[in-house]
């Protein structure tokens, strides 16, 4: 049986891919700078190891991965968060004859910053939002001329950091945090949705487009509901061709009440988009290079980490007296982490979000943020 080795082991696409994986009889081995108890507990994986982190022992890490490799023959790996970079910027520092699932290096730094995407955007004719590199208030208040504004750091994620100024900037907002260039983006309306693919040599071999239905305000998505977009798709396989991509690719969109849609930003791994395909869409195939035949409309399921829609979502569905919509949205979707025969990740993932909430307390960031403290990659010249 062929072995797979999944890093971003804390993301709970990571737990899906590992199950996808064993569905397809492949040996499952897992690998993260922290530990991943939702990962480790769950019956799908053989072995998960602790690395270094990518961010801050880089060299340490390509070490670890050279002797996860040989110990456990690995045939594949598959990153899912932001190691991809690293992975990408070393690839030459790793075993030849072992698959990764990470394009170019150049490419993919152009993909993840908000700023350059935009230009390949363009170059496909995929339609952007005006947007404008600035690097301070100023900048963008110069060329927002008092119009409806959105401002987010040329490298970030989860909504980090993104002002929202609907009626232009007030004259006292805040100056920009030091998190290098910033890009301005004229506001555009309309309902906000993502995409998830596979690619081999710009060739589209998976795709699924969804909806966050719950989320934190601003920030990511914790119920994701299946949709269909003919424009979302051909607008990424136009995109992929184009730059003869090969990996996993997301982007996030905003479609109008006519359907007309706006490429915001690419990020060039895997996203919740995984958890969406049908069961007998399995993205494993699309890894090996085998195109997924689509599900027929209405069998992909809504999927959810229903411990923050527990938490979060009812709170939020009592104060909007939405409870009858929650209870029906919550009894529609499959949770992430629980699955019958594989129940323990549930609580192993608690675990490790306790575990997200003493690194925020420690570093003094947020919670999302402490989610990637260690493995997120900002267009550093040394990755």
């Amino acid at each position: 049986m062929p072995n797979v080795l999944i890093l971003g082991a804390r993301a709970p696409v990571a737990l899906e891919l590992a199950r996808r994986f064993a569905a397809r009889q492949w040996h499952v081995y897992a690998a993260d700078s922290l530990p991943c108890r939702a990962m480790a507990w769950s019956r799908a994986v053989r072995k998960i190891a602790q690395v270094a982190s990518p961010r801050f022992a880089p060299e340490r890490f390509l070490d670890d991965l050279n002797t996860l490799i040989r110990e456990y023959g690995i045939d594949l790996i598959v990153p899912t968060c932001e190691e991809t970079f690293y992975l990408a910027r070393h690839r030459n520092d790793l075993p030849r004859q072992v698959q990764i699932l990470v394009d170019d290096f150049e490419q993919l730094h152009a993909l993840h910053s908000k700023w350059r995407f935009l230009e390949l955007a363009q170059s496909a004719k995929v339609p952007t939002p005006a947007s404008m590199l600035v690097r301070n208030l100023e900048e963008a208040r110069k060329w927002a001329e008092a119009g409806p504004v959105v401002l987010k750091p040329e490298y970030s994620r989860f909504g980090a950091h993104v002002r929202c100024y609907t009626e232009g900037i007030p004259a006292d907002a805040p100056a920009l945090e030091n998190q290098g260039a910033w890009v301005a983006q004229r506001y555009c309306t309309g309902r906000e949705m993502c995409s998830y693919g596979i690619a081999e040599r710009g060739c589209l071999l998976a795709h699924a487009v969804y909806f966050a239905r719950y989320r934190l305000v601003g920030r990511a998505g914790y119920y994701f509901e299946p949709c269909v977009s003919d424009a979302i798709e051909a607008a990424v396989r136009r995109l992929v061709a184009r730059l003869n991509y090969s990996g996993q690719i997301s982007f996030d969109w905003i479609v109008d009440d006519e359907g007309g849609i706006r490429a915001i930003e690419c990020n060039p791994r895997a996203t919740s988009g995984v958890h969406v395909f049908a069961e007998n869409e399995n993205p494993v195939d699309a890894m090996s290079g085998i195109p997924i035949t689509v599900a027929p409309i209405g069998s992909r399921q809504p999927r959810m980490i229903a411990a923050l829609m527990l938490a979060l979502g009812w709170p939020l569905a009592r104060r909007l007296g939405i409870q009858s919509l929650w209870r029906e949205d919550f009894r529609r979707a499959r949770d992430v982490l629980m699955e019958p025969g594989d129940r323990w990740p549930f609580f192993g993932g608690i675990i490790d979000w306790m575990g997200f909430m003493r690194s925020a307390q420690r570093h003094r960031i947020d919670l999302y943020a402490a989610s990637t403290y260690d493995i997120e990659w900002n267009g550093d010249a040394a990755a």
